[in-house]
């Protein structure tokens, strides 16, 4: 495995295990299997926990409140902010506390990460078209390389995820898509496929394609 590298975890909290996320299951069991190794090889785990104030103070705008001017979501008097038991946080991991979709907005994710000198991200979690697409962008402007993990990503149809690893595929050229087993047989030394980009907006894709154009991303390059 690359030198350099961390493992950022996106808003796998228990608001997204109870929300309509789909195969929110398999993708916190393939975070599990993701983060198993990366503690086995040492390799720092950084979480991200999108966080709403109970007073409704900081909150985004038109943030969905209820009667009392409470958040719906991620309630931060509410366990809806801690991260799954599955892949629970152990002594030495990173937690950012984020009020916005991007893990780097007014956090000190970038802080940590350069504190750590990470300049690799293995990156997965949810939702792949809101808080996993801005949080990757964001990476992408600080110039960080990373590994996108499509399996260990998910969001509530599969119109929107596909689109949203299409548009950071087409527009993040140095990004690499794997498949969770591929990036294991990566990490253990072992020959593995991935996907990379080989120009700007290579995926082309429309609503009558976009499953056709998706498949390409399976279509992978093996090293």
């Amino acid at each position: 495995m690359e030198q350099k590298t961390a493992f950022l975890l996106i808003d796998m909290q228990n608001e997204g295990g109870t929300s309509d996320v789909i195969g929110m299951e398999q993708i916190l069991q393939n975070a599990k299997t993701i983060l198993e190794k990366c503690r086995q090889l040492n390799i720092p785990v950084l979480y991200t926990r999108h966080i709403n104030r109970a007073d409704g103070i900081g909150l985004a705008n038109r943030e969905p409140v209820d009667e009392n001017g409470e958040p719906l979501y991620y309630h931060n008097q509410t366990t809806a902010i801690e991260v799954a038991d599955i892949i629970k946080p152990e002594d030495g991991d990173f937690i950012i506390d984020k009020y916005r979709y991007s893990g780097f907005y007014e956090s000190n994710l970038d802080l940590m990460l350069k504190g750590l000198g990470v300049e690799h991200l293995i990156v997965g979690g949810v939702l792949t078209d809101v808080c996993v697409l801005s949080t990757v962008m964001d990476a992408y402007y600080r110039d960080y390389r990373v590994s996108l993990v499509e399996d260990m990503c998910g969001t509530t149809t599969e119109g929107a995820h596909m689109a949203a690893i299409l548009m950071m595929a087409n527009w993040i050229y140095d990004l690499e898509v794997y498949q969770t087993d591929e990036l294991c047989k990566k990490m253990n030394g072992e020959s593995y496929n991935v996907w990379s980009s080989e120009g700007p907006d290579e995926l082309q894709f429309s609503p009558d394609n976009m499953r056709e154009i998706f498949s390409k991303l399976s279509s992978t390059k093996k090293k």
